[in-house]
């Protein structure tokens, strides 16, 4: 009985051995058949990672500097800037320049012109005494930090008038956007003094006037530290570069008017002064003399 039960038991397996073979042979053909109709889309592949490429990124858009000399100029560090037009020969950048900032040529403005007494001294710009009436005060937003100082704008008044002013000051809060104080003087042509308020339309310009710029350097000025301003320009100034180891750096311009050289740099060097058109003029090397005006004979173009 026990050998008998063992056979039974040896045959059971043999008998399900031999159906799980056939069950795989008979399965195979409906598996092969499945993933033979498959999409090829959907089948999983690999890759080795060797093999896989991604197409190149493009290449990013770089605009022709209005400074550069030819596509094989030196390559230019944030600070450096190629040869300009000016020293080429070449003709001033077009009228709306980049170098322009809130106040662009052939832009017009309105506002409201307004006057106050002692507009004829220094002002926020730190420009010596003005000669004449024809000065005026601009609204912080316009102001633009400094950049306007030395601007020359032609007003209108609602009368009918125009007068051309230079920038020498700031004028800050409650003055609004587009709004211009003015000298005394000044506001009489465009209104009555009593009125104390005039609207206003107002525009860059790039009057005649006398002279080349000049160049002084504030007082402490050494050649361990210096600031720079630039005097008596026709345009409204976007740059100042000094000629430091053999290129050009620019220089930050501080919110009183002047151009600083933190470490010294380019102090007393050769100075690159820039308009808003693109235009610079270069000056030779000028001596380091704290608070003494060094005028020059060169002047920017008018536009």
């Amino acid at each position: 009985m026990h050998q008998s039960g063992r056979r039974r038991r040896v045959w059971q397996i043999v008998g399900v051995a031999t159906a799980v073979i056939v069950a795989g042979l008979l399965a195979h053909p409906a598996v092969s058949a499945a993933l033979a109709a498959r999409p090829s889309g959907t089948a999983s592949t690999f890759q080795p990672a060797a093999a896989i490429s991604f197409p190149a990124a493009p290449p990013s858009p770089i605009s022709p500097s209005p400074y550069a000399t030819s596509p094989a100029a030196t390559p230019r560090s944030a600070t450096t800037v190629a040869a300009s037009p000016a020293q080429q020969g070449a003709a001033a950048a077009p009228t709306g320049a980049p170098l322009a900032g809130r106040i662009k040529p052939g832009v017009a403005h309105t506002g409201v012109a307004t006057f106050y007494q002692g507009a004829q001294n220094s002002g926020a710009c730190l420009f010596d005494r003005s000669p004449d009436h024809f000065t005026a005060a601009m609204n912080e937003k316009d102001f633009e930090g400094s950049k306007a100082c030395g601007a020359y704008v032609q007003v209108r008044g609602s009368n009918g008038a125009t007068i051309t002013v230079r920038i020498t000051n700031l004028c800050p809060y409650p003055c609004r956007v587009g709004q211009l104080d003015l000298d005394p003087e000044a506001y009489k042509l465009l209104a009555p003094p009593q009125t104390g308020e005039t609207p206003i339309t107002w525009k860059l310009v790039s009057p005649a006037i006398s002279g080349g710029i000049a160049i002084r350097y504030k007082s402490g000025s050494s050649q361990w530290w210096c600031g720079i301003q630039v005097i008596n320009h026709r345009n409204p100034v976007a740059r100042l570069e000094v000629r430091t180891a053999g290129r050009w750096k620019a220089l930050p311009r501080s919110s009183y008017n002047y151009f600083l050289s933190a470490n010294g740099a380019g102090c007393g060097a050769d100075l690159r002064v820039t308009d808003i058109y693109g235009q610079a003029l270069v000056v030779r090397g000028l001596p380091v003399k704290a608070n003494v005006t060094q005028p020059t004979n060169q002047q920017f173009a008018k536009h």
